[in-house]
């Protein structure tokens, strides 16, 4: 069965990280199996409207400012005329919101089901229970989540915990993981240094990735190792750290700054390594150490969250989340390299490449949508039941709302007098059944 996808997450192309990765392979490659697939997301900058990507993925960059760390403030109601008409216009099925820091996306979730689409949630992070932030951000997913058809996690320690802070029964809960295209990042050792062990680290310069560890490590390190350079991509509010780190100890030749690469750029500074850092504090999955090692590299990183289940044990070192702890693994990685104790780079790639596989990601995500697209359509009654077992009761004010400002744009702007997208992309033989699927559905 084919479907009309609505992928929907603050964090999209020109911003980089996993979410923005997973987003755009996971749409590829259902486009590749005829569905249709939208993205939505908020303008970066100048980039609004609608942008056509490659394979004729069609996103739109919607007219509506960021708040806070690259996110919409959640108003509930002032976007919805326009993201009411979008879903309607491109046929949508299916809502896919990725990110449970995505106000866009939680929003948009709320809007479709209210006009009795289906919707699937990606959490990609894992959450505390203590701190202020982790208890609003896991309040605001119990009432996102309570009416939502399915949620997909990317590792097992993931689903536990969205089965924890946000009450979800467990039962509407997937894991499926990230992947890589093993096909993109490939080994190169001819671009390594013969006379040096270049450490490379390719990630968010935040508290959350482990930046002020990464930078007592780099000090550490490099008076231990001579021959031991760092190779930094990615930026952040940490990044005075680290130039602070450079410039008090004098490693202005040893530690390479490379701010923000472009993702078609990670793969050319990976092939430039021996080991990769990964520092986090807190991962579901960790796609960077997947691309690493698919790279060649040994990686050496945090024990913390789901990365414990994402590679095999000759492929990564694991460490406790301290600097004795990972500087410890780093010289046994060292030591190991030098002795020549270590897969070759051909063989971490195959390893790799027998793992994790986009299409695989996208057969298993296939079954879920096609598992809740024929679910019966709730009544306003049982909605509003959902969010009274999250126990915020003055939300149902907010859903009330939306609600009736449903029911009048039904009314000022009817759906037969909604423009239908054409669909210029995809495969043929497919998008003509779904054309007449969707037909089907507009007339029921």
């Amino acid at each position: 069965m084919l479907h009309n996808v609505c992928m929907v997450s603050d964090f999209f192309y020109p911003n980089m990280g996993g979410v923005e990765e997973h987003i755009f392979n996971l749409s590829q490659c259902l486009l590749l199996q005829g569905h249709k697939v939208v993205v939505f997301t908020h303008s970066y900058g100048d980039r609004v409207g609608v942008r056509y990507m490659t394979n004729g993925l069609k996103v739109y960059y919607l007219p509506i400012k960021t708040f806070y760390n690259q996110c919409i403030l959640p108003t509930m109601v002032s976007s919805l005329p326009l993201i009411r008409y979008i879903l309607l216009r491109e046929q949508i099925h299916i809502v896919h919101g990725h990110s449970a820091f995505s106000a866009l996306a939680h929003e948009t979730m709320m809007i479709g089901r209210l006009i009795g689409l289906k919707t699937v949630f990606t959490d990609h992070s894992l959450f505390g229970f203590a701190d202020v932030s982790a208890i609003i951000t896991n309040k605001f997913l119990e009432i996102s989540l309570a009416d939502c058809n399915h949620c997909i996690c990317v590792s097992h320690i993931g689903k536990e915990n969205t089965v924890l802070r946000a009450c979800v029964p467990h039962d509407r809960v997937s894991v499926i993981p990230n992947a890589v295209d093993t096909t993109v990042f490939t080994p190169d050792p001819t671009q390594r240094s013969k006379n040096k062990i270049t450490i490379v680290v390719v990630s968010r310069l935040v508290y959350r990735k482990g930046i002020d560890l990464l930078a007592q490590i780099i000090a550490d390190m490099c008076a231990r190792y001579s021959e031991v350079e760092f190779l930094i991509g990615g930026d952040g509010v940490k990044r005075w750290l680290l130039e602070e780190v450079i410039q008090t100890f004098k490693l202005e030749n040893r530690v390479r700054l490379l701010g923000s690469l472009e993702h078609s750029q990670v793969r050319d500074v990976l092939v430039q390594g021996h080991i990769f850092l990964n520092t986090s504090l807190t991962e579901a999955y960790c796609m960077a150490i997947v691309e690493a090692a698919s790279c060649g590299l040994q990686v050496v990183s945090t024990k913390v969250g789901g990365i414990p289940e994402v590679l095999p044990p000759e492929l990564i070192y694991l460490a406790e989340p301290n600097v004795p702890a990972l500087l410890n693994s780093l010289e046994e990685a060292i030591s190991d390299l030098r002795a020549n104790s270590v897969l070759s780079p051909d063989e971490c790639h195959k390893v790799v490449k027998t793992l994790y596989n986009w299409m695989d990601i996208t057969e298993r995500t296939e079954i879920v949508y096609g598992r809740i697209i024929n679910e019966p359509k709730k009544k306003l009654g049982k909605q509003l039941q959902s969010y009274v077992q999250s126990g915020a009761l003055p939300f149902l004010l907010v859903v009330t709302l939306m609600y009736l400002i449903l029911r009048s744009l039904e009314w000022l702007v009817p759906r037969e007098d909604i423009d239908i997208a054409p669909t210029y992309f995809g495969v043929p033989e497919k998008q003509s059944k779904l054309s007449r699927r969707s037909s089907h559905l507009k007339a029921s």
